[in-house]
């Protein structure tokens, strides 16, 4: 699995008694734990059913002297473990500051001026300098166990910014100094749910894992992503949500930023959902959104969600978000 909780997984047959569902993940230490929690849950749900754990290098994973947003490649993360996203069981979506040993106790506003910050995600800087200019970001790669001895042992960064989720997947949960909610710095998009990825001709795998979905957080991401994609955007630009469900209403808030944070365009929508029971019936033929399918949520819902997404980016582009993004595109090829 990735830092958003990817994995993919595939069936065959390893003899007349026993079926095997070969899952594949990436060799980080979270990846694992991530692909474990929704291994053991499927093995308690599907007593009979044998599962064989394939870790594997991502581009991602193999490219660590770049920064991301410079690589150029989407899906850096999954492209390797490719096809149909399902996505379950959000955590915490929000960002967390960890300090180096020096500043524990301090926030970002009370760091000292000029201290350096690390992130590997232009969506963090952008948002975090705008709110803390007196702070410096800088690029960090690497797993979390790699970024945290960076912060640990070099004398580089005052702090670093990490997904809250991830921190708690591992159980480092004690690493964290401050949360930041979203009027300090919104989250990308899917962060904090789990995903696993199936290739699209096999029907039966999809119906295995469809039971792990949760229907709010299914479609919140529904929402983010359509967001996104009618952005056109991507690592090499900030963009960044936050959804919420309340009362039958479902919020979706988007923002972009400009490199540097002086320039930014945020708005917030809504739009009336019904969110399902668990297994409520969903349509019949896998129809899929925003690279999700799921048989057991009512498509109404699933539209709803999808055009609430469509509709926000489409009032950002016309309100100039596109030149933000373009520029931002720009100077981040260019450097």
């Amino acid at each position: 699995m990735s830092g958003n909780g990817n994995a993919a997984a595939t069936a065959e047959e390893n003899s007349p008694k026993m079926r095997v569902i070969r899952v594949g993940t990436r060799k980080s230490q979270l990846a694992r734990i991530q692909t474990d929690s929704v291994v053991a849950t499927l093995k308690a749900l599907y007593p009979g059913l044998q599962f064989e754990i394939i870790a594997m290098s991502t581009t991602g994973d193999k490219i660590l002297d770049t920064a991301l947003s410079k690589i150029g490649e989407k899906s850096l993360f999954t492209k390797e473990l490719e096809h149909a996203l399902e996505r379950n069981e959000r955590e915490c979506p929000y960002d967390a500051v960890v300090f180096h040993p020096k500043f524990v106790g301090k926030t970002l506003e009370t760091l000292p001026e000029k201290s350096v910050v690390g992130t590997s995600s232009l969506r963090r800087a952008a948002q975090l300098q705008r709110k803390f200019p007196h702070l410096e970001f800088k690029s960090i790669r690497g797993n979390l166990n790699t970024r945290l001895r960076k912060l640990d042992e070099l004398q580089e960064f005052s702090a670093i910014i990490l997904a809250a989720a991830g921190l708690q997947r591992m159980g480092w949960q004690n690493r964290v100094g401050q949360i930041l909610h979203p009027e300090e710095c919104m989250y990308a998009v899917g962060q904090g749910a789990l995903g696993v990825e199936v290739r699209a001709k096999d029907q039966d795998i999809l119906d295995l894992v469809g039971v792990l979905h949760d229907p709010e957080t299914l479609l919140r991401c529904i929402a983010e992503r359509a967001f996104l994609r009618h952005l056109e955007g991507g690592c090499s630009v900030p963009v960044a949500v936050h959804t919420a469900m309340k009362d039958g209403q479902l919020y979706l808030t988007g923002g972009v930023w400009s490199l540097n944070g002086a320039e930014s365009m945020q708005e917030t929508m809504q739009a009336t959902i019904h969110v399902p029971a668990q297994h409520e019936d969903g349509p019949e033929d896998d129809p899929q959104l925003v690279g999700i399918t799921a048989r057991n949520i009512p498509r109404e819902a699933q539209l709803a969600a999808e055009n609430l997404g469509i509709s926000l980016a489409t009032l950002l582009l016309n309100k100039g978000a596109k030149n933000i993004l373009d520029v931002a595109r720009q100077l981040n090829d260019a450097h």
